[in-house]
């Protein structure tokens, strides 16, 4: 309705709506956050979640409706008739913008389970958004870099406790939890330091795959595989809020989880990482063949 506008002007708008946006929404949370916090009663708090989701889904509801207002935006999307909002998921996806995140949530919002995703420790101190996080029972990680354990080798499987602790509370209400396997968004020049051997894709990282799939082999079931594309090329989030991005495409594939790759220790099990690394090289390998298609 508005996409008429110069596009400077389409941005600041988006920014001030996004921005009202989420302060309303977080501000609305505060009040179920601080029951959460005193009521120790599991059903209850449970409930909470429950009311915490209604009001995150809400906001992404909402982004969805300035994008509307102001895009002209092309979306494409084909697979998410596949989706159910009582699943329990792994989402994985290609990284390529900020833009990403914004794209899977108005995709995926009420046919998938609200995402969540690993965050690093630090974050939970971001004013207002890192409460929200908190509440919304996303997990928070201090992940500790190899040449650390090499120095500090009493700190082994930390990590994994700490994903563990993390998804037990995803075990009473449906979830989605997402995985940017990747690690960064895709560049030219990562690309070509990490010597990729795919085409539009960086080297995918099997670690926080594997610990999810220990932690929560025998509720997850299903891997929901996302190609996100932009044909007009990968935008900034700016060229996003001004409304540049004429054209994005997601596919999502359903696929079952092989059996033999949940419920087994990834850090301590060679196999174990061996077979989730070969999972995961066939899913990229399919994947970048289908970026080049959606590209083309």
């Amino acid at each position: 309705m508005l996409s008429f506008l110069p596009a400077p002007l389409i941005g600041v708008i988006n920014a001030l709506l996004l921005g009202i946006n989420t302060l309303f929404w977080c501000l609305l949370l505060l009040p179920w956050v601080l029951l959460k916090l005193v009521i120790p009663v599991r059903g209850a708090r449970v409930f909470l979640s429950r009311v915490l989701i209604w009001i995150s889904e809400s906001w992404v509801a909402c982004n969805t409706g300035w994008m509307k207002l102001t895009h002209n935006t092309d979306w494409q999307v084909t697979g998410a008739d596949q989706l159910k909002r009582e699943g329990w998921y792994l989402v994985m996806s290609n990284h390529q913008s900020w833009v990403d995140i914004l794209a899977m949530q108005r995709v995926l919002n009420h046919k998938a389970p609200f995402l969540k995703f690993f965050l690093k420790k630090e974050l939970i101190w971001v004013p207002v958004i890192g409460l929200a996080w908190w509440a919304l029972d996303f997990p928070f990680m201090k992940r500790h870099s190899r040449e650390y354990l090499i120095k500090h080798p009493e700190k082994r499987g930390e990590d994994l406790k700490a994903t563990r602790k993390a998804c037990e509370k995803f075990r009473d209400t449906p979830v989605s939890v997402m995985n940017f396997v990747e690690g960064t968004r895709f560049t030219p020049a990562k690309h070509k330091h990490q010597k990729s051997p795919y085409k539009h894709l960086l080297v995918p990282k099997a670690g926080g795959v594997g610990f999810v799939l220990d932690a929560m082999g025998d509720s997850i079931q299903t891997l929901v595989d996302v190609t996100i594309a932009y044909p007009g090329g990968s935008p900034t989030f700016w060229d996003f809020l001004c409304g540049r991005m004429t054209s994005v495409k997601l596919h999502i594939d359903t696929v079952a989880i092989p059996e033999d790759l949940k419920g087994k220790d990834y850090s301590a099990d060679g196999e174990q990482r061996r077979r989730v690394k070969d999972w995961l090289a066939e899913l990229w390998s399919a994947k970048d063949q289908r970026l080049d298609d959606m590209l083309r």
